[in-house]
């Protein structure tokens, strides 16, 4: 939301949902509030603005989390503090071995559990993007017995081998579009693609349009594909075909298979145990995408790579990877398989006539997954935001088409072309 966003007065819908929260949380003892909202209404706003009229603290009695560390940025940009909810409920529980000078040289037995408590503190628990969250998740987070707000767009994809009822079960649901976005050319095309309408080639304000895929040059392509924040597609052959076109437009031969320094790769796996921040709030997980550098290739289809999520500043160092998805079409190792970093240690022989050299394991890290990510799945991209956006439109190849639309429309702030 721009203009003025942090001091514009509530439209009457959403004073009308503010005043079933306040009832909610103050005079009821339910536990779950649904509130859904589609693009363009305001829900972010209605957030902020009902845990200050409620006398909460964002970040201390009200805390604000997501599915996913991308959801988090985007609250965390707009000025709001986030986290994921697995950083709020659980605690990492390890069995591991350590040298004689402390080090970790292995990490045999590794998992996540609920955690005991939370802050006394927390009186109440927003939780956005709740159409990505499992009912599994859910059910841990209503244990601690705190007030949630769940909040979510009913229009979106339904999260992948997944599923999730609440938003099913709205207790209020926004609908119409506030002052700031009545004419945004985004918002617009995002109520026609929920509505089921045909989207037809042409001009809906600045910088959104639809235009006829093959008609676009080559040289039109590229201007635009290298322009784009993201591309999304539908297909993983799409994106395939579409991320070995950017890096030839990016000047890299396709002869170097690995990833080069600065390329945009994502993180196809989930590894709870790698923390991205030294406050352990985010981790690397499934749909994380960011710049690598420093690859080097390894023995036994392993690689190795610093890797800079694009929401953070900070960059994880030297994270093993599986290159087989580089450099033939599969992956090498399996789900849970661990890498040893190995240390030299020189043995020399007490006359003098031998020297010994061998390896010890210094530590195990678990093996990680990455692939290119200059075009993603829509899937992959939802929980995220980006200014510019270049949509393949290959909805018709989905069942739920309508919602596939909706949200790769949604991802884009200001700039969005869609290719057909």
């Amino acid at each position: 939301m721009e203009e003025n966003a942090l001091t514009a007065p509530l439209t009457a819908e959403q004073e009308e949902a503010y005043s079933l929260i306040e009832e909610w949380f103050v005079h009821t003892g339910t536990q779950i509030f649904v509130l859904c909202g589609y693009a363009g209404t305001g829900k972010t706003y209605l957030l902020d603005a009902a845990v200050r009229r409620l006398g909460l603290v964002a970040g201390e009695s009200a805390v604000f989390v997501t599915p996913t560390g991308k959801a988090s940025s985007v609250l965390i940009r707009s000025g709001t503090p986030a986290s994921t909810i697995h950083s709020l409920i659980y605690v990492r529980e390890e069995d591991i071995e350590v040298n004689e000078d402390g080090e970790v040289i292995s990490e045999r037995f590794l998992r996540f559990v609920k955690r005991e408590s939370i802050s006394k503190e927390i009186r109440l628990i927003v939780v956005d993007e709740t159409s990505m969250v499992s009912d599994e998740t859910l059910r841990d987070l209503l244990s601690f017995g705190v007030k949630c707000l769940f909040c979510g767009d009913p229009a979106q994809l339904p999260p992948v081998g997944g599923s999730n009822t609440l938003l099913s079960m709205p207790c209020f649901t926004l609908t119409q579009i506030v002052r700031q976005e009545e004419h945004n050319p985004i918002v617009r095309l995002a109520q026609m693609a929920r509505a089921g309408e045909f989207i037809g080639y042409g001009e809906y304000g600045k910088g959104v349009a639809v235009v006829p895929r093959r008609e676009l040059r080559e040289e039109e392509r590229r201007e635009l594909f290298l322009r784009a924040d993201q591309v999304i597609v539908g297909t993983n052959r799409t994106r395939n075909l579409i991320n070995a076109r950017m890096r030839a437009y990016n000047g890299i031969s396709p002869e170097a298979k690995l990833p080069l320094d600065g390329e945009k790769v994502i993180c196809t796996l989930n590894n709870w145990s790698r923390a991205l921040d030294k406050a352990e709030n985010f981790h690397l997980v499934n749909g994380i995408i960011g710049t690598c550098s420093y690859v080097r290739e390894d023995l036994d289809g392993l690689g190795r790579l610093d890797f800079k999520p694009d929401f953070m500043e900070e960059r994880v160092r030297s994270l093993p990877f599986d290159t087989g998805i580089f450099l033939g079409e599969n992956y090498n190792h399996r789900y849970g398989e661990k890498a040893c970093l190995l240390e030299n240690d020189i043995m020399v022989h007490e006359n003098n006539y031998e020297m010994l050299r061998r390896f010890k394991v210094k530590r195990e890290d678990t093996i990680n997954r990455f692939e290119f990510a200059y075009a993603v799945t829509c899937h992959k991209a939802q929980g995220s935001e980006y200014d510019f956006v270049v949509v393949v439109d290959e909805s018709r190849l989905f069942e739920n088409g309508r919602e596939w639309l909706y949200t790769a429309v949604t991802r884009a702030k200001k700039k969005l072309l869609i290719l057909r």
